[in-house]
C-alpha cells in the first residue's frame, strides 16, 4: 500500500508540477534526498506500526516527531507544561489494551515513523523554497525508497488492474489530493489556524479507525490521544504567536 501510494502520488505531483524544470545546484541536492528518504520511511514504518496497534494510537505517537522538533526550538517555560501533556498522553496510550499492553513491534514501528516526521518538517524549511516542484521531486524520491519493499512483498500483484484502480483512489485521497488542499488552506487561514487543525490528526485518525477498522480505544486511551492533541495544540498556538512578534519587531 505504501508502494501504491507514494509512487502514484509521485506520478501524479510529476505531471501537475514538471518537476524536471526545477534548476538545482549541488547544495539542493542533500536537503531533497533527505526531505524524500524521510516521506519514503515514514510512510513504511508507519503502514507497519498499523499492523501491530490501532491507527489513532499510531498517529499519536508519530505526531510526537514534529511535537518535538517545536519543542527544541523553544526557550520558553510554558512549553514545560506542553511536554508534560505529551508525556502523559504516551503514557496513557498502552493503558486500556489487551493484558499485555501495546505491541512493542507496533510502538517501535510508531517511534521510528516519529523520528523521520520530525526530520521531514526540520528539513522541509530548505525544500519549501522550491515550491510544489520541490515537493514532486522528494516524492520520486520517496517513491524510489518505498517500491523495492512494494516489488518484494507484493511482486506482479502492485500491476493488476484492480489493485492499480485502489492504489489510485488512495493515492489521491491521501496524498496527492491532501497536498493540494493544504496548500489552498495555508493561502486563506492564519498559519495558527491551519496548525491546531492539523493538530486533531490523532483523534480524527483514532474516530477513522472504529468507523473503517471496528477498532476500538478505552476511555484511558482516548485521554492519552486528547493530552498529545493538546500539546499539539498549545505548542502550535505558541509558534505562532512567536512568529507574530518577530514579523513586528522586524518593522
Amino acid at each position: 500500500m505504501a508502494a501504491l501510494r507514494i509512487g502514484i502520488a509521485a506520478m501524479l505531483l510529476t505531471a501537475m508540477f514538471q518537476p524536471w524544470t526545477l534548476r538545482l545546484t549541488a547544495s539542493d541536492w542533500p536537503g531533497l534526498l533527505l526531505y524524500g528518504v524521510m516521506i519514503g520511511a515514514m510512510n513504511l514504518l508507519i503502514y507497519r506500526a498499523f499492523a501491530y496497534i490501532p491507527v489513532g494510537i499510531a498517529i499519536s505517537i508519530e505526531v510526537l516527531g514534529p511535537l518535538a522538533v517545536a519543542m527544541i526550538t523553544s526557550r520558553r517555560v510554558l512549553d514545560l507544561l506542553w511536554i508534560g501533556f505529551a508525556a502523559l498522553g504516551l503514557a496513557l496510550l498502552p493503558l486500556g489494551s489487551a493484558a499485555d499492553g501495546l505491541d512493542p513491534r507496533g510502538v517501535a514501528f510508531a517511534l521510528a515513523a516519529a523520528l523521520c516526521w520530525g526530520l521531514y518538517v526540520a528539513v522541509g524549511s530548505r525544500v519549501a523554497g522550491h515550491g510544489n516542484r520541490g515537493v514532486a521531486v522528494g516524492m520520486v524520491i520517496a517513491s524510489l525508497v518505498v517500491l523495492p519493499f512494494g516489488i518484494g512483498h507484493a511482486g506482479a500483484a502492485l500491476l493488476e488492474p484492480r489493485v492499480l484502480a485502489f492504489g489510485l483512489v488512495v493515492a489521491a485521497l491521501s496524498s496527492a489530493m491532501p497536498f493540494l488542499l493544504d496548500l489552498f488552506a495555508l493561502r486563506h487561514l492564519p498559519r495558527s489556524v491551519f496548525g491546531v487543525l492539523m493538530s486533531a490528526s490523532p483523534a480524527v485518525s483514532a474516530v477513522a479507525g472504529i468507523i473503517i477498522l471496528h477498532e476500538r480505544l478505552s476511555v484511558t486511551q482516548w485521554s492519552g490521544i486528547a493530552a498529545i492533541t493538546l500539546a499539539c495544540v498549545g505548542t502550535t498556538t505558541r509558534s505562532a504567536r512567536e512568529a507574530r512578534r518577530a514579523a513586528l519587531d522586524a518593522i
